[in-house]
């Protein structure tokens, strides 16, 4: 009983099977993939504005982050206003530093002793400090004019990405394709440039 069941399933997917109709292809013929027409008019060509770079560049230079605001790439202005304020605090911060310390030891040159660190550094330490906070200042100050250029710098290449040509009129695309005719199959790379 159990094989006249399984005979009768065995029999039902055959049939379904054999039962699809197929449609003959002659063996000369090829068949040419049909590809959608694409109508010029439903195309959205943008127009390109050569000045877009410069002007984003020159308004990152007049304040910074405003060449980024300009690229509507609102997120990185408070990066670009972090990194450079930061570069700032450290220049002030250091600044402050190396006055206290030039001041204190301007003072024991004129024969007082009453400045803050009279008991606590030597003559050779206020030198030593003093020339470390001016070093600190000035790597601050090289600092944030390299993040200031690079303000400038990402302004104008977001600027010329934007204007990036990514639309369906040019494109590359791999393709694989079952050559009928030498019983192979062919693998290639398709660069498509339509005007």
């Amino acid at each position: 009983m159990t094989n006249k069941g399984f005979y009768s399933l065995l029999m039902c997917l055959f049939s379904v099977l054999f039962s699809f109709s197929q449609i003959e292809k002659d063996s000369t013929s090829i068949a040419i993939e049909e590809s959608p027409i694409i109508a010029n008019e439903t195309l959205v060509k943008k127009e390109i504005d050569p000045l877009r770079p410069s002007k984003a560049a020159f308004y990152s230079a007049v304040l910074p982050g405003l060449g980024q605001a300009y690229n509507k790439k609102y997120w990185k202005i408070p990066i670009v206003w972090g990194a450079i304020g930061t570069g700032v605090y450290f220049f002030v911060r250091n600044d402050k530093q190396f006055d206290r310390y030039r001041d204190a030891y301007k003072s024991r040159l004129a024969g007082f002793k009453d400045d803050e660190f009279y008991n606590i550094i030597s003559d050779d330490g206020l030198i030593r400090a003093q020339e470390q906070f001016r070093r600190n200042k000035e790597m601050s100050i090289l600092i944030t004019l390299g993040l200031y250029a690079l303000n400038i710098l990402d302004a104008n290449i977001d600027a010329h990405l934007l204007q990036f040509n990514v639309d369906e009129n040019l494109s590359l695309s791999p393709h694989y394709q079952y050559n009928q005719m030498e019983n192979t199959s062919d693998l290639g790379l398709t660069f498509n440039f339509k005007f």
